[in-house]
């Protein structure tokens, strides 16, 4: 069983810090736990934690001067007073337990950060249901240019050379990802709180829209000193922000909304469009992305960015220079004289999202070979038939086995009963098991001229490991 969201807030965390000589973190290698640990040893305070595998990241950490074990099942450090958590951990975590008889309070990831970014003057929250990661990194790349601004990502960015956080020097300004999970955000305080889309999704916490669109409007509330900027053109918005005060609207269909984009034009990997805000004069954006969704994440980073003070010619040029975020359509090499790709999407939208604007980057008289791996039971079980209907651009689809992450499989759900749904919708499919075989299976199918993009949140990028790329075609 994982654990559950604190609500300790600001307060009682700056108390407890007043008195711990250290932080210790469980999970400390993943993309947004490092983050804290880099935050806090910024602060000066004594970091330490631990994970189940080495990484890059740790090592990084560790150059900083943080005290981290790996695999290890011995107790917490002496001189650590407080414990910080993704709702990822288990219940039986060695080091939680030990916690908890030792009587150190631990504290959610969430809690913790919501404590981090409560100093800062002007703070911009990214949330939805999808894209927050990549307008994430659009933001980043718009506020890194102007300022030097504190920033928590949710995946690593070239502009952040590369990593998913950046420590500013000054408390100005603060950008950071907004999860929903397990009401996440709702321990944030942003003043310009964005708000991507809206949708199902979770099953496993969210029960229904209404209790999606009412963690939403909290999320909202929660920035009642500050601005709401929505996506006008998104129904579930509509439907939980419509006539709300302290709002703005951003929309590439109707002209009425405070920011709107129009003459989009998207190419093999580019973007352009006309950038216009009421009572401001329209300026054009070119940047590197593909799709129609990279257009609302670059409208609703630049219009956060303007609310925040940039100006248009900053927002501009900053996008020009955007390079993408890793495992968000990022491109990784070749494999058997093929372009590959790797993305994060994990739901019906995003699927279908990525798949259609990378459609378009595909070599003539070449296919789209997609190899995804499922997330999780619950959702795959309770997106099933959306899932079936997905993948309509791919000419060949290799399905692996199911990634359960915190789950057990309740419903019976595999990868086979998905194969065979798409198979009746007329799409070309294979099963083909963990990760190591479906590398193995993906040689005897791929030809040169195709294009290969991987998909999923699991484990599926280690696939990587094992497909010798090429950095350049034929490797010139």
């Amino acid at each position: 069983m994982s654990l559950p969201n604190t609500d300790f807030g600001v307060e009682k965390i700056k108390a407890i810090l007043q008195s711990a000589r250290g932080v210790w973190f469980l999970g400390i290698g993943g993309v947004s736990v490092s983050a804290l640990a880099e935050a806090t040893l910024g602060l000066g305070v004594r970091v330490g934690g631990d994970d189940r595998t080495d990484s890059e990241r740790i090592r990084n950490l560790q150059k900083k001067g943080a005290e981290i074990r790996i695999a290890s099942s011995e107790p917490i450090p002496e001189g650590y007073g407080l414990v910080v958590y993704t709702v990822a951990i288990s219940a039986e975590n060695p080091q939680y337990l030990d916690a908890q008889i030792k009587g150190i309070p631990c504290v959610s990831r969430a809690d913790y950060l919501g404590y981090l970014i409560s100093a800062f003057e002007v703070r911009i929250g990214v949330a939805g249901m999808h894209g927050k990661s990549t307008c994430t990194a659009m933001c980043a790349q718009i506020l890194t240019a102007a300022g030097d601004p504190t920033i928590f990502a949710g995946a690593d960015l070239p502009a952040l050379n590369g990593d998913c956080c950046r420590i500013g020097s000054e408390k100005q300004t603060v950008l950071f990802e907004s999860c929903e999970y397990m009401d996440s955000f709702l321990h944030f305080s942003p003043n310009i709180a964005v708000v991507l889309n809206i949708g199902m999704d979770h099953v496993d916490y969210f029960h229904s829209m209404e209790q999606i669109r009412s963690s939403f409007r909290k999320f909202a509330d929660r920035a009642e000193n500050g601005t709401l900027l929505w996506n006008f053109d998104d129904p579930e918005s509509q439907h939980t922000f419509s006539g709300r005060k302290n709002a703005k609207t951003f929309s590439v269909r109707d002209p009425s909304a405070d920011f709107f984009a129009n003459e989009i034009q998207i190419e093999r990997g580019e973007i352009r469009f006309l950038f216009s805000e009421k009572g401001k004069e329209p300026f054009p954006v070119h940047l590197r992305a593909v799709g129609l969704h990279s257009v609302y994440n670059a409208l609703a980073a630049a219009a956060a960015a303007s609310l925040s003070g940039i100006s248009a010619e900053s927002i501009a040029g900053a996008l020009e220079e955007y390079r993408g975020a890793a495992r968000r359509t990022e491109f990784k090499g070749y494999y058997l004289e093929c372009p590959v790709y790797d993305d994060y999407a994990h739901h019906p939208d995003e699927i279908k999202a990525t798949l259609e604007g990378i459609r378009k980057l595909v070599p003539e008289g070449g296919r789209l070979v997609c190899v995804y791996q499922p997330h999780t039971y619950s959702r795959t079980a309770g997106f099933f038939h959306a899932f079936s209907e997905s993948f309509d651009q791919a000419d060949l689809l290799l399905l692996s086995d199911i990634y359960a992450a915190r789950e057990r499989n309740q419903s019976g759900v595999c990868s086979e009963q998905l194969a065979k749904a798409i198979r009746r919708r007329g799409g070309r499919v294979l099963s083909t098991g963990s990760v190591s075989e479906t590398a193995e299976i993906l040689t005897s199918f791929l030809k040169k001229g195709d294009l290969l993009v991987v998909m999923g949140a699991g484990d599926i990028e280690s696939i990587f490991n094992l497909l010798p790329l090429e950095k350049t075609e034929k490797d010139k």
